[in-house]
């Protein structure tokens, strides 16, 4: 049979950020996958290392709007390993509720986005609706819907007021009612199986090679999961369970994040009930040469910051390796042998974020580097001029 090239992007009604695929097909069913990556490339590592090692945060927290509290939270933990400290356990407890709230509505995001990818536009509403629910809570809680602003090296920017605290909890309980019809929903719903169940399968070997993170790997059977294997924050101090399920599919990575969502709010509910009393922010002056990590389980997987100090009032050298990074490439598995039809929710299934991933990648020849920094901002001028000329 012939085969046929199938592009998808790097601009698509169903992807909310540009990255390119090129789809392999024969008749429906698709024969290969490839990816092509730097449609959305911002230099956020290049600018961070611009700013003080306060204002970096703010720029951190722009990498992605849905992860804008887990990028700062891995990259003030790695400040906070150069030095190193610990931060108080209020701010452990601040920081713990505000990631959490944050999953919430990120997995909601996705799961809305999900419905629309499979035409069941009844979910999409139900979803988005009750994301507002949400992102009230977050809004109370750090003045902002997103981009919360929470965090700095050494604890956190805001307090939680405690006249907040109980209308905050009842908000909570009434967004779980909701999270259960969801769950009922994904359960149930025959439409949604038939879409779902045995369609882009990641198997638990696969999962294992490729390094997938996040409800990726875990809805394939692979118990991983930063806050569990390495706890930070208040993840050791208060109970909940880590959802792992076994088949890999789209079903199974649809009901993972609904089983979250309802974790999520048991966690948030018990940090904000026995919030500890004491300082939240350690007032840190001076960062000290040296290098550090911070990682955090981001809704889409674990987020990992390197920072490396010279002991100026800014980072020397600032990386970041995104959870999507790591996922993108099981499409390789997942997808071949699927039909069209399906090729958008597998795609989606893994919740990509490609700002968080994106970087600019350059060709070496022979290990001789062919462009320096001012190499490729004359390169970008040149071409927006030649862009200019031709819409005359």
């Amino acid at each position: 049979m012939a085969k046929t090239i199938v592009p998808i992007g790097p601009y698509h009604p169903l992807q909310e950020e540009p990255e390119f695929f090129t789809l392999t097909v024969e008749g429906e069913k698709i024969a290969a996958v490839d990816v092509s990556v730097g449609y959305n490339h911002r230099g956020i590592e290049k600018l961070s290392e611009m700013k003080t090692f306060d204002q970096s945060t703010f720029v951190i927290e722009r990498i992605c709007g849905i992860c804008s509290t887990s990028h700062p939270y891995a990259y003030t933990r790695a400040v906070e390993d150069i030095i190193p400290v610990e931060v108080p356990d209020r701010a452990k407890y601040i920081r713990t509720i505000i990631a959490e709230g944050e999953r919430i509505h990120s997995h909601l995001l996705w799961l809305g986005l999900a419905g629309h990818f499979l035409g069941y536009n009844t979910v999409f509403m139900w979803a988005w609706k009750l994301r507002e629910e949400i992102l009230d809570v977050m809004e109370i809680l750090s003045g902002n819907r997103n981009n919360y602003a929470m965090f700095k090296p050494g604890g956190v920017r805001r307090d939680i007021k405690s006249g907040d605290i109980p209308g905050v909890i009842r908000k909570i309980d009434s967004i779980v009612p909701t999270l259960e019809m969801l769950k009922k929903a994904v359960m149930d719903d025959p439409v949604l199986h038939a879409r779902t169940k045995g369609v882009g399968i990641l198997t638990k070997e696969e999962a294992k090679g490729y390094s997938a993170l996040g409800p990726t790997a875990r809805a394939s059977g692979v118990a991983r999961d930063v806050r569990k294997d390495a706890p930070y924050g208040a993840y050791d101090k208060v109970e909940w369970k880590m959802i792992v399920t076994q088949n890999g599919d789209v079903f199974d990575k649809v009901l993972l994040r609904v089983l979250e969502m309802l974790e999520s709010a048991k966690i948030m509910k018990a940090c904000l009930s026995n919030l500890p009393q004491g300082d939240i922010d350690l007032r840190l002056k001076d960062i000290p040469p040296g290098e550090g990590i911070g990682c955090a389980e981001a809704p889409r997987g674990e987020v990992f910051h390197y920072v490396r100090s010279d002991g100026t009032n800014r980072p020397a050298r600032h990386k970041v390796r995104a959870p999507t990074f790591m996922n993108l490439p099981t499409y390789k598995s997942t997808i071949v042998g699927e039909t069209i039809s399906d090729a958008t929710i597998i795609l989606a299934a893994i919740d990509p974020c490609y700002c968080c991933t994106e970087r600019v990648a350059v060709r070496n020849v022979k290990g001789k580097k062919l462009y320096n920094g001012e190499d490729l901002v004359r390169l970008s001028q040149e071409k927006t001029e030649k862009i200019r000329k031709s819409m005359k």
